[in-house]
């Protein structure tokens, strides 16, 4: 560290990953004993997966799936992970269905060790594919990429399709984000049995760690799912692989593709804050240059 000795600002962070059943009260109990595990290895911060309250139902498009939206402000499940994060001193993502007066969105509330909820981040990047038709659910988030104080470091998230995109890492970083979280609801292709993203999911994230230089925590799910759709059975097979990367984009902990886990891992914030500076990524940027990146075709106007 810069300046010599003394211990550094150390938070532990903790990825937690399990199989949903479509039965609400299930996983949120699930959930819940997972993030006890989690406090009980030393977590100052629980990542919870994408969606974890049911079934992934963006498979199908089917309008009873509306009815699983819930409002932020008196949502049940963020009032009991609020008393949870404040039993237990920790802080909570929750990831959640939001329904919006007529809008529909992706939506995780950042829950802070004393129980406050200190605001909301709505999924940008919004995926329509076989099997991932959150199109038909879910507005484009207008809430734009942000940073929370938390009580033990600010941290920026994003919600599954987000972590394939540069952009959104790097501006929360831009922001003071210590630690990057992405929960996540990713696996198997209906339409491909062969395609098999795991490692490109994981690289991707690893270079977001890497080029910004900060801890990067990603939680999925696991388990077959099969939701009815219009044109039939369609079925992804979660693959897992929840993991924590450090700063240079080393995976430090691993989850497999089968198993309920819980991650957890150890960072000086301090030591990572010297050598992200030392290292001049962020001396050296030339935001004049960029504007080609606020352009759809890479055409100045």
């Amino acid at each position: 560290m810069a300046g010599g000795g003394g211990a550094g600002r150390k938070v532990t962070v903790a990825a937690v990953q399990f199989a949903c059943t479509d039965v609400e009260s299930e996983n949120v109990a699930t959930a819940e004993r997972l993030i006890r595990e989690a406090h009980k290895k030393g977590a100052n911060i629980v990542l919870i997966q994408e969606l974890f309250e049911g079934h992934y139902f963006c498979q199908a498009q089917r309008l009873d799936f509306f009815q699983r939206a819930k409002l932020y402000k008196g949502n049940p499940t963020i009032i009991r992970l609020q008393k949870l994060a404040k039993e237990l001193e920790v802080v909570i993502p929750v990831s959640f269905f939001e329904e919006a007066n007529n809008a529909h969105c992706n939506s995780v509330a950042i829950i802070d060790a004393d129980g406050t909820d200190l605001g909301l981040y709505r999924k940008s990047h919004i995926p329509d594919g076989p099997g991932y038709q959150e199109k038909f659910y879910f507005n484009p988030g207008d809430t734009g990429f942000k940073a929370f104080k938390t009580k033990y470091a600010t941290i920026g998230v994003g919600i599954c399709w987000d972590q394939w995109f540069p952009e959104c890492a790097r501006a929360m970083v831009l922001q003071g984000a210590e630690i990057l979280f992405y929960p996540t609801a990713i696996g198997s292709e209906p339409q491909d049995n062969n395609l098999d993203s795991r490692e490109h999911w994981k690289r991707v994230m690893q270079g977001h760690a890497g080029a910004n230089l900060v801890p990067l925590v990603a939680s999925n799910r696991i388990g077959r799912e099969t939701v009815e759709t219009e044109h039939g059975k369609s079925t992804i097979t979660f693959y897992g692989n929840s993991f924590i990367a450090g700063p240079t984009g080393e995976i430090v902990k691993l989850a497999n593709d089968k198993d309920e886990e819980v991650l957890v891992a150890e960072f000086d914030l301090d030591e990572i804050k010297s050598t992200r500076h030392g290292w001049g990524i962020f001396r050296d940027r030339r935001p004049d240059l960029y504007k080609v990146l606020v352009t759809l075709d890479g055409e100045k106007s």
